[in-house]
């Protein structure tokens, strides 16, 4: 995870928390210590792929509305490209398996973001056309912006990235699920600032961030954009959105999210409130 779970494309997926199953990845993203995940659950997860050779999964999103698409910002940016090099394969229990890509009209990342470490790690895709709303395939919601997600929640992160750190998903790419706690921001902090010489005024793990995950749970390589999802009175909300972490799943370095609840203004913007 600082084989961050962030993807920069510029340096053919040098630095991805997204990149996955058929490429190199130092950036965080990918199900550690999970399993295949239910036909019938995630309805929202998608791929987000990008054209090398053909269409390589390289990050995971999130559909929010029937037309939008939410990922991090690192997947596409901080340069902006043309959304022609980038489709979007909705929920789909096995990669490249029965692809039925979708074309994307706008990218939009965080006029804040720079790097994943900095924040501001979000950024909204436009589909061509909306679609269709199935037991298969439909929205997530988002938090209310009073949600604090305390430590306890029951989340989980899901995604086709590695299982180990720099161990590629094998074949036939499963989607992959796993539970992680959330951990309390300054504990996550705290954790980070172990082992570094940094001091500890410097803040690692900032308002606009939520950690989630412990030793032998977490995200990885190929997972960067993906959902982290939590059970709150019933209702599945997205809590966060993958973005990066030092290794994957290693002890005192849980996996590092966009705060959804931060980011709720920015992104109805754009997007349309769901009924």
């Amino acid at each position: 995870m600082l084989s961050l779970l962030v993807l920069v494309l510029p340096l053919l997926f040098s630095m991805v928390h997204g990149a996955p199953a058929p490429g190199p990845a130092l950036e965080r993203v990918g199900i550690v210590g999970g399993q295949e995940a239910p036909e019938n659950k995630w309805p929202w997860q998608v791929s987000l792929r990008f054209h090398f050779q053909y269409w390589r999964h390289m990050c995971g999103g999130s559909l929010i509305h029937p037309q939008w698409v939410l990922t991090a910002a690192h997947c596409v940016g901080p340069e902006i490209r043309s959304p022609e090099f980038y489709r979007v394969q909705l929920r789909e229990q096995h990669l490249y398996y029965r692809d039925q890509l979708l074309p994307i009209s706008r990218i939009i990342p965080h006029p804040n973001y720079y790097t994943a470490q900095d924040g501001a790690d979000i950024a909204l895709l436009e589909l061509e056309d909306p679609v269709n709303i199935s037991s298969h395939v439909r929205p997530i919601s988002l938090p209310p912006a009073s949600e604090t997600f305390p430590s306890g929640t029951p989340c989980w992160v899901t995604g086709w990235g590695d299982v180990h750190d720099d161990v590629s998903l094998p074949p036939p790419y499963p989607l992959k699920q796993v539970k992680v706690p959330i951990v309390e921001n300054h504990l996550c902090d705290a954790q980070y600032h172990t082992g570094l010489y940094t001091g500890d005024s410097v803040r690692i793990v900032r308002d606009d961030m939520l950690c989630a995950g412990n030793k032998g749970h977490d995200s990885c390589q190929g997972d960067s954009g993906g959902p982290l999802v939590c059970k709150v009175k019933g209702a599945w909300l997205q809590a966060g959105v993958v973005s990066w972490g030092e290794g994957c799943a290693h002890a005192n370095r849980p996996g590092i999210y966009t705060r959804l609840t931060h980011y709720l203004d920015w992104i109805h913007r754009y997007v349309p409130k769901v009924p």
